[in-house]
């Protein structure tokens, strides 16, 4: 038993392993997303059956929903890869930021299904303190705050002012 237990291990580490190295962190960030998203939709469908308030057109709706996130997390990955390659074929062309795009709006739509999930969960009367969903949204507010910041820094260091 002992022996299965060890080599199960092995078998997970070294999956996890691969993975990492072909994803990187941010693979990683979008498995996180993906669990996130079906973890809202499910802790939605729940509330809303317990409410007597299921519908299948708001649960379609729902769907939509996160399928147009997924369109545009993918949109802000070819944005990070040509923003990098600009970076690294034209160089007479100044973005004084690469790559970090994507992983800032992933950050900011975890954040956002997190909070979501909570407040489902409560209204199917799971206790949650106060504080957590101010620190959610706290953490997505300066999330939102790093993605602006990217832009308007950027914008002064990139004015010609001579």
């Amino acid at each position: 038993m002992e022996d299965n237990l060890n080599q199960m291990k092995v078998w997970v580490s070294s999956a996890l392993g691969i993975l990492t190295g072909f994803w990187g962190w941010m693979g990683w960030l979008a498995v996180v997303w993906v669990v996130c998203m079906v973890l809202d939709y499910v802790t939605g469908s729940m509330a809303a059956v317990k409410a007597g308030e299921w519908s299948s057109k708001v649960a379609r709706e729902g769907i939509w929903h996160k399928a147009g996130m997924v369109f545009i997390v993918v949109l802000m990955a070819l944005a990070d890869v040509l923003l990098g390659i600009v970076l690294d074929k034209l160089p007479v062309i100044n973005i004084p930021f690469s790559g970090i795009i994507c992983p800032v709006v992933l950050v900011w739509y975890i954040l956002t299904e997190i909070g979501s999930s909570a407040e489902n969960a409560m209204a199917m009367g799971a206790p949650l303190p106060a504080f957590v969903l101010k620190a959610l949204k706290k953490a997505k507010d300066l999330t939102e705050k790093a993605g602006d910041s990217i832009c308007e820094d950027n914008e002064e260091a990139g004015r010609d002012d001579g």
